[in-house]
């Protein structure tokens, strides 16, 4: 009985030894099978740049509403190259007709036909004395006189022909038609009703706001990117075109003014944008996605795979942007970084790649 005793107090130790050793065994082969699963990047040169973002709302550079200068009847005169009347969103160009306004006794006491032939009267009446004059059969008194009627007779027909003017609304530039007052033809209408409103905006503007800090890396003719939601595939371009040198005390921020290029007028006037305006810029160098980035205490790093094997590598940097990053060295062309699966990663980490 005591030996069967003495026996078990030898081999009860002995089997839970070997029972633990055979589980750590098996721990231990199953870590050395566990492999991470991951997503790399193959490291190739790109082109990367740095630029500041800020938000808008671009406005036409030439806008305008214009009134009727006389009153009278209202007409609504037809496109030259539709052969419609004007209408809302219509091109127009400098010198065209929009508006008619007729009233027949203001024609007719301006009296054009009148002060044209008087113009034409005085012309003849000091070409005859002139000549008389240069014969000795005229004073240089008689002379002068004929003169002065006759620049009298040029001054009370340009007025009016201006007073003519007024009966009709002109385009002063090169635009499109962006209001226009609905009003019946042949209404009577006073003098400074507005008639239509224009715009310009072949070129936009935008006035910005910028932190202090930004002041020292921007300057006039800088190139900037202009996005909107509503051309998600198409960038316009445009550039600084004024910059003010004064800080404002209470925002610390600087105003600056963009010039935004908008051929085919494909952005509208109203639009809120994102500016990205670019300080720095290379053609080729070594480009990762920042968000791969790990911080730690003695500095950034990212892991790279070589044969199914993670090892954390230490970077520096360089440019970069919301997006992307330089990376100037830690990094070689070829390297294999790790895009996805490596918040979980150790130094010489299994990985299985899954692309």
């Amino acid at each position: 009985m005591k030996r069967n005793t003495l026996l078990k107090s030898f081999l009860i130790p002995f089997l839970a030894l070997a029972i633990l050793g055979g589980c750590r065994n098996e721990e231990a082969d199953v870590e050395a099978d566990v492999a991470v699963p991951v997503s790399i990047l193959d490291i190739k040169y790109q082109p990367i740049e740095e630029f500041i973002t800020t938000n808008g709302t671009v406005l036409a550079t030439k806008e305008v509403e214009l009134s009727a200068e006389a009153g009278g009847k209202y007409k609504l005169m037809n496109n030259p190259r539709t052969g419609r009347v004007w209408a809302l969103g219509d091109i127009i160009k400098t010198g065209d007709v929009i508006v008619s306004i007729e009233d027949e006794e203001y024609v007719n006491n301006i009296q054009i036909k009148s002060k044209e032939l008087n113009l034409e009267i005085s012309k003849d009446q000091w070409g005859k004395i002139e000549s008389l004059y240069e014969k000795g059969g005229e004073t240089l008194s008689t002379l002068k006189n004929a003169e002065q009627t006759f620049i009298n007779a040029e001054y009370t027909l340009a007025n009016a022909k201006l007073q003519l003017a007024k009966m009709q609304v002109l385009a002063p530039f090169n635009g499109v038609i962006v209001d226009l007052p609905y009003i019946t033809e042949g209404n009577k209408i006073q003098a400074g009703t507005p008639v239509v409103s224009l715009m310009d905006y072949l070129n936009l503007f935008m006035e910005i706001q910028l932190p202090e800090k930004n002041l020292a890396s921007l300057s006039v003719n800088q190139n900037v990117r202009i996005l909107n939601y509503t051309m998600p595939d198409d960038t316009l371009w445009g550039s600084i075109s004024q910059m003010s040198p004064a800080i404002n005390p209470d925002t610390r921020n600087f105003k600056g003014i963009i010039t935004v290029k908008n051929p085919g007028l494909r952005l509208r006037p109203g639009s809120y944008v994102k500016a990205e305006i670019v300080t720095n810029s290379k053609d080729s160098t070594i480009v990762i996605p920042k968000d791969i980035i790990v911080s730690r205490q003695r500095g950034k790093s990212v892991f790279i795979v070589d044969q199914n094997t993670a090892y954390e590598r230490s970077i520096k940097t360089g440019l970069e942007n919301p997006d992307e990053v330089e990376v100037i060295g830690g990094l070689e062309l070829n390297n294999r970084v790790v895009t996805e699966g490596f918040e979980t990663l150790g130094n010489r980490s299994k990985v299985k790649i899954i692309r």
